[in-house]
């Protein structure tokens, strides 16, 4: 795969390149590693009913892989959510993220774009824990979401939300890269 566009967010790629060099190569190379990917996806969607398409599966099965090789693991936090004012609890609740290591996190997301968005929010989550310096977020461009289901968003509508709420959300740094076949 190759990257096709970075945005920088409250000065991620700049963190990235100044205080994690070798971690932000690793995450360089993890996108180059990923290579002849095949369309192994069968639509039964019926505007591209019979057409192959890229298997999200098969991708991010490539990225687990690829950042296992690199020594990034999962993160995740456990808690029990209670409300104020009431006798609610429900245990066993956590934020997860798919890749870490330092304190770099990374998410690859090929699934809708509220999913995209919920990924800054567990990146605000961990960096408001001290768990976090820095977040990731790597996702297809337009041009390759257009060759994956209807539901898969892009990295393109994610920037343009980003710069339109400024510096409101996410009030973390995050490095997003947009990346193509």
């Amino acid at each position: 795969m190759k990257k096709v566009y970075e945005y920088s967010h409250l000065g991620g790629s700049e963190i990235l390149q100044v205080r994690y060099p070798e971690l932000n190569n690793e995450i360089d190379q993890v996108i180059k590693n990923i290579r002849k990917l095949k369309k192994l996806k069968r639509s039964k969607e019926k505007t591209m009913r019979g057409e192959l398409l890229y298997s999200p599966e098969d991708i991010n099965r490539r990225f687990k892989s690829a950042f296992r090789k690199f020594g990034f693991h999962e993160i995740r936090d456990t808690y029990t959510i209670t409300l104020p004012d009431s006798k609610i609890t429900i245990p066993g609740v956590f934020k997860q993220i798919d890749f870490v290591k330092k304190k770099v996190l990374v998410e690859v997301q090929f699934g809708k774009y509220a999913f995209m968005f919920y990924d800054m929010a567990k990146f605000q989550y961990f960096f408001n824990e001290n768990k976090a310096d820095v977040g990731v977020e790597i996702v297809p461009c337009h041009a390759m979401h257009k060759q994956m289901s209807t539901g898969v968003s892009y990295g393109e509508q994610l920037v343009y939300d980003i710069e339109r709420l400024k510096r409101h959300f996410p009030a973390v740094p995050v490095k997003v890269i947009l990346i193509d076949t």
